[in-house]
């Protein structure tokens, strides 16, 4: 029996690009679900720790390519040429103290000519040693201090099913500890992203995100001893589960080749959440010989953003974003090594900012 399936793929895509239609034309399409603000955990799966993904704000679910795609659209793995190695970090909310480490890997199956992509991502959130305070200790002068860690793996397949139709799913594997209590669970990531155009010069993708398992914390930290009737007793407090923050993002993007040598890429962008507002906006990515890269993105919050300083903002983002990548070619059509580096304006604090080293063999 012959299938055909990249008719399949081309007829899911426009399928759920209909449904994802529809459902903007909803009364409370745009409303978001700010209602249900803070009834989700493991919110450092929509922190973002990539350079370039940094700077067009996240922006871009429909040009995202290469290994960091993995992190917005698994869909756009599939252009990953040979082999790429990925090391980033992020000061998250500068002043804060928080810290962000990324490492990925991507390679192509069978070759240049190969169509299947497999990717392996790390993403660590460290918070430093926080002091610990006690009752009969407040100013925690006994020296004491704990840190916890919050840390996710990721593992994602894609394929190109034709020049036009790029499919990916992922997988992550989260964990969050935190003096001697910890819960573990599962999120899946799946996306299409579609070329067309004259020049393959027209872009549209479409992802759902961080769909799971829910988490609940336990362990010897949540036991305690207490007396009762002349007894020794230990307890155990059960916590209350929590769900995980999905995410769907739809975009669109437009390639502008001025010259050979020239490159201005324009991308919309769609990102309706679960359990938080919705969120708009746009990046604008100028190539010159796709050594020099600069970008600049601006993240819209319905509902919630106001203005650079009034209280009515609902989000530390302001929403503007900027960036640059240098790509360093060592051969003529061989491997290449290139930084990115992202800026998130943020207040209160000094913005996020990631810096980050690819190498693409």
């Amino acid at each position: 029996m012959y299938i055909n399936f990249q008719f399949l793929v081309k007829n899911l895509l426009l399928s759920m690009y209909a449904l994802c239609l529809i459902s903007l034309m909803g009364p409370t399409a745009t409303a978001g679900n700010k209602d249900r603000a803070g009834q989700s955990g493991a919110g450092e799966l929509q922190m973002q720790s990539w350079g370039r993904l940094s700077g067009l704000h996240g922006m871009a679910t429909s040009n995202i390519t290469g290994l960091e795609a993995m992190s917005l659209n698994p869909g756009g793995l599939a252009f990953t040429k040979k082999l790429d190695i990925a090391f980033a970090n992020t000061q998250w909310l500068k002043g804060s103290g928080v810290n962000i480490s990324g490492l990925g890997l991507a390679a192509k199956l069978g070759g240049e000519d190969g169509k299947n992509v497999l990717g392996l991502t790390i993403q660590s959130v460290r918070f430093g040693d926080i002091p610990v305070t006690l009752v009969s200790d407040p100013d925690a002068e006994l020296g004491a201090s704990f840190s916890p860690q919050l840390l996710n793996i990721g593992l994602c397949y894609a394929r190109s099913f034709s020049n036009s139709i790029h499919v990916g799913f992922g997988l992550k594997l989260l964990n969050e500890s935190i003096a001697n209590v910890s819960a573990s669970g599962v999120a899946m990531d799946m996306g299409i992203q579609y070329v067309t155009g004259p020049q393959d010069n027209i872009h549209f993708g479409i992802s759902l995100r961080n769909v799971g398992t829910g988490l609940q914390f336990g362990g010897d930290g949540l036991t305690y001893q207490a007396q009762a009737n002349n007894s020794n007793l230990i307890f155990n407090l059960r916590t209350e589960s929590f769900e995980l923050p999905t995410q769907l993002n739809i975009g669109a993007g437009y390639d502008i080749k001025m010259a050979e040598q020239h490159r201005l890429s324009i991308m919309g962008n769609f990102s309706s959440n679960a359990f938080s507002s919705d969120q708009l906006g746009g990046g604008l990515e100028y190539a010159f010989k796709n050594i020099l890269v600069l970008r600049g993105g601006y993240k819209y919050e319905t509902g919630g953003m106001g203005d650079f300083s009034t209280e009515s903002r609902m989000t530390v983002y302001t929403g503007l974003s900027a960036g640059l990548s240098l790509n360093l070619p060592l051969k003529t059509d061989g491997p290449s090594i290139g930084v990115d580096y992202g800026y998130r304006h943020t207040n209160p604090y000094s913005g996020s900012h990631t810096i980050g080293v690819r190498i693409e063999i």
